[in-house]
């Protein structure tokens, strides 16, 4: 749909090759998956001024873990009942807005003066 377009993008030919050099830019790189030592996302204190990377997997094999070890942490989504998967959709749209989300200044007019009142 054109994101392609406005959103700086850039392909590599590994997990690893984009790791380190996201690394050597100065991002802190994470990977979202359930494993042993991840934080629970809404644990995790983001710095505003921090630039971040989230790495995602798929719902059946997830991140591999030696994709994990390069990272700086790992972050896990919390979930209750029996399954415990959510599409890439799904996660990326929950990270991401959380990491968003503690970025943005809710001030006590933008919530009694909605958009669009």
């Amino acid at each position: 749909m054109g994101a392609e377009e406005t959103v700086d993008w850039k392909q590599f030919a590994n997990a690893a090759e984009a790791i380190k050099q996201l690394k050597e830019e100065g991002y802190k790189v994470y990977a979202v998956e359930q494993a042993m030592n991840s934080h629970l996302l809404q644990q995790v204190d983001f710095k505003s001024d921090e630039k971040i990377a989230v790495i995602f997997g798929n719902e059946v094999t997830g991140v591999e873990q030696d994709t994990i070890l390069q990272c700086d942490g790992c972050i896990e989504i919390p979930q209750l009942g029996m399954k415990h998967s959510l599409n890439i959709a799904t996660a990326a749209g929950v990270v991401l807005w959380e990491i968003v989300r503690g970025r943005l200044a809710i001030t006590p007019t933008a919530v009694t003066n909605p958009v669009g009142s």
